[in-house]
């Protein structure tokens, strides 16, 4: 219960809901195509029993991704991988289709769901687990709100962030943030920066009502970097390569 009352649930609830949205577009594109064949009837059923199903196999992973975190040069790894999948949101995609069978059957167009979902979901598990730092209330909360949201507002959730880019830009900065401060607190190079660069890990700029707000010097340096580097690198896309 005082888990629910600290202001940092809540922050880091709100953070795995807008990065998960964020990540999620294309798996949301997925449940869709996989369910186009299907009778009107049944595709409403595929659609849920897919995306239920998803819900419980993102949760059982993202939880294993917390304990796999816990351990020595993971958190450097993943890090690293977050990095590049944030920098990669801001660089245009080129067209190479979806890929994605659609199916007659609805336990075949489940399968597919869950299959697909299964492997475009890595980066949403890794970026999840790090957030939520260890509390499986927080992640089963952030994906059990987040992932609906996702399949049955796709279609509005891609408008309004084709409406608003800058929704995309601050997502990825997000993720960058979380990036830069793992790549910081892994157990192997933590002790370090306690001793020689403290303010990279415990930085308060101010406390309002008994409220530390300590932001992540290494996680502003990650969002930042994010920001720069993908920006630079659409900068440098032909024209024409845009995923349509």
């Amino acid at each position: 219960m005082e888990e629910l009352l600290a202001s940092q649930f809540w922050l880091g609830l709100g953070a795995i809901i807008w990065v998960n949205i964020i990540l999620s577009g294309d798996n949301a594109v997925v449940i869709a195509l996989a369910a186009r064949s299907l009778p009107a009837h049944q595709q409403t059923k595929a659609v849920i029993w897919g995306a239920g199903a998803a819900v419980v196999l993102r949760i059982v992973l993202t939880i294993v991704a917390v304990e796999l975190l816990k351990l020595s040069y993971l958190k450097l790894l993943g890090g690293a991988l977050l990095f590049w999948i944030a920098v990669k949101l801001l660089v245009p995609e080129e067209d190479g289709g979806d890929g994605v069978k659609s199916s007659s059957h609805l336990l075949g167009a489940i399968k597919t769901i869950l299959i697909a979902d299964l492997v475009m979901s890595l980066d949403n598990v890794i970026a999840v687990a790090a957030v939520a730092k260890g509390s499986i209330l927080l992640l089963v909360l952030g994906l059990l709100i987040s992932i609906p949201l996702v399949v049955f507002g796709a279609t509005m959730l891609m408008k309004i962030m084709e409406t608003y880019p800058v929704i995309i830009t601050v997502g990825a900065a997000l993720i960058g943030y979380v990036s830069g401060e793992m790549l910081v607190t892994d157990p192997v190079v933590l002790e370090w920066f306690k001793a020689n660069a403290h303010w990279m890990v415990d930085f308060e700029l101010f406390a309002v009502f008994g409220h530390k707000f300590e932001p992540s010097v290494a996680g502003l340096i990650g969002a930042a970097s994010v920001v720069v580097a993908g920006k630079w690198l659409a900068g440098r896309k032909p024209p024409g390569t845009e995923k349509t």
